[in-house]
């Protein structure tokens, strides 16, 4: 025996040994710092998507979503973004780790055997074909799945928002069936996908071992031959292997990217929406308005081919307040959401104070107008948050005031907390009446040149109706007023009263005028009063 043979050098054992702990505490610090990193990353990806989609909402018109169940809407924000982010934060490591070791091991491979790596290769384009054919499939029923989704959140959300409508009709029974019948439609699309979806894998072994199959035949003609070692076949085939398991994990990756695909292009089909027109150039605050409206021959619809006012011309001076009567319909509503810009019109122009609203921005615009809606939405907060909404730096006694005069003050102080009582959506914890008294205080605290009321006492008693009438008042002393009422004792005083019907203009005037003519006003009149005479007087 050779001197020395068999003898084992301990200090070069232990600095092996020393740095191969090193090795694998770095390797657990380095995945470590690896998760953290793309975690961040995604997340930051994902939060930034969703601030750039919640804004692009804030943008779209209203057309985009009257059109739309919003239940659907909030889907692409929530569903649709959270399918995205579990995407980016699972695959991401999977394609960098397993891009390293594909390159690692095929450099590996090239330097054992050019030959055997080109037999290797040769499933590579098979396990392509496999994996584009699966994810050309699933890529589609991803999509419709998240559709689905989308539906699915758009019915549950309209039910439970109405759900006192669904109860006193007795449709729980039929609320479910629809449910069910769009869950069902979710599930058989969802399970089409996942069978399409697990088809990748299976295949993708048969392929491997094909592979295998293959390197094993001419790697042994060529050891036969004498050109390679069967210590070499043997290194080779786990260097392929390493190189077939991160292929077949991007090829899986790429299956399941599909499904971020798919709510990353719902969540894009919305960013890519046409936003409201943006402000000309020479756009120029609207300061100071004195509040003189002028409709110049008007018309609009929401489709091209269907007008829902056309050729409406009337002006408004500055502190008059104008009434707009006539059936469910005819644009009255529409006249006031084209005053506000929520519309633009399709024919003529609207001028304030002379000026096309258009060539104003629009954000000055809208500040100058006090609007209460028929249907009054309250957000979730304190009652003063929500008074506060029309002027966010209004101090207490400023809301306090603004609640006195809309007749909301004594109902609030018999709260338990008052002021600060918290709101569940919409006020769902107030009646309808209470809700319109604090949507009126808000309008009260923003301090309008202009006032929109579209049936602002519909939902208050006939009491309270009075004295919000006379708070009213007080707050369209001069300022321009818009009021529309189908309670046509709420606008007897109104400088001007307008008779819409099939979105034109067919009467025009004052209230006693209107009467003595014996129109369409008048017969609208006689249908809510049955002495016209004695009303009249």
């Amino acid at each position: 025996m050779a001197p020395g043979a068999g003898l084992v050098d301990f200090g070069v054992l232990k600095l092996l040994a020393l740095a191969l702990v090193i090795v694998y505490v770095a390797d657990g610090l380095l995945t470590f710092l690896q998760g953290w990193l793309m975690a961040g990353i995604s997340q930051r990806i994902v939060t930034a998507l969703r601030g750039m989609l919640f804004g692009k909402l804030q943008k779209l018109p209203l057309g985009y979503f009257d059109a739309r169940p919003h239940g659907e809407v909030m889907s692409r924000l929530s569903n649709d973004i959270d399918n995205v982010s579990t995407t980016v934060s699972q695959s991401t490591l999977q394609l960098m780790s397993g891009s390293i070791a594909i390159v690692g091991s095929l450099v590996m491979m090239l330097v054992l055997s050019p030959i055997l790596t080109l037999a290797s290769l040769i499933t590579v384009p098979l396990v392509y074909l496999l994996a584009r054919t699966i994810t050309k499939r699933t890529k589609v029923l991803f999509k419709e799945q998240q559709a689905q989704l989308g539906k699915l959140n758009g019915h549950a959300e309209e039910t439970i928002t109405g759900i006192q409508v669904v109860k006193a009709f007795n449709y729980e029974r039929q609320a479910v069936q629809q449910f069910d019948e769009v869950n069902e439609k979710l599930y058989e699309v969802g399970l089409r996908a996942q069978i399409w979806s697990g088809f990748l894998m299976p295949i993708m072994s048969v392929i491997n071992n094909i592979g295998f199959a293959v390197v094993a035949v001419v790697g042994g003609l060529l050891a036969v031959r004498g050109d390679i070692t069967v210590g070499v076949i043997a290194s080779f085939l786990s260097y392929s292997r390493q190189f077939v398991r991160p292929l077949n994990e991007l090829a899986n990756i790429y299956n399941i990217l599909q499904s971020g695909v798919a709510g990353a292009e719902r969540v894009f089909e919305v960013l890519d929406e046409r936003e409201e027109p943006a402000d000309p150039p020479h756009a120029v605050p609207l300061a100071h308005p004195r509040g003189r409206v002028v409709f110049e021959n008007v018309s609009f619809g929401y489709r091209e081919d269907v007008p829902i006012i056309s050729g409406v011309s009337f002006a408004a001076e500055a502190g008059s307040s104008t009434a707009l009567v006539g059936p469910t319909g005819a644009g009255k509503t529409t006249i006031v959401n084209l005053l506000t810009r929520f519309y633009d019109v399709t024919g003529g122009k609207i001028t304030i104070d002379g000026r096309d609203i258009r060539d104003y921005t629009r954000d000055s615009l809208r500040r100058c107008f006090g609007i209460v809606l028929q249907d009054t939405y309250l957000f979730s907060g304190t009652i003063r948050e929500n008074i506060k909404y029309g002027k966010e730096n209004a101090t207490d006694e400023e809301v306090r005031a603004a609640a006195i005069m809309a007749n909301a003050d004594p109902f609030i102080r018999r709260l338990p907390q008052g002021y600060d009582t918290v709101l569940s959506e919409n006020g769902g914890n107030l009646s309808q009446g209470q809700r319109q008294l604090l949507a009126i205080a808000r309008v009260i605290l923003a301090q309008p040149s202009i006032l929109i009321l579209d049936e602002a006492t519909s939902s208050i008693d006939t009491r309270t109706e009075l004295h919000i009438q006379e708070a009213l008042l007080k707050v369209m002393e001069g300022r321009t007023s818009f009021i529309i009422a189908h309670r046509l004792n709420t606008i007897r005083d109104a400088d001007t009263i307008m008779v819409i019907d099939r979105g034109q203009i067919v009467e025009e005037g004052r209230h006693e005028r209107l009467l003595e003519r014996k129109g369409s006003y008048y017969r609208m009149f006689s249908n809510q009063f049955k002495n016209v005479q004695g009303a009249a007087e």
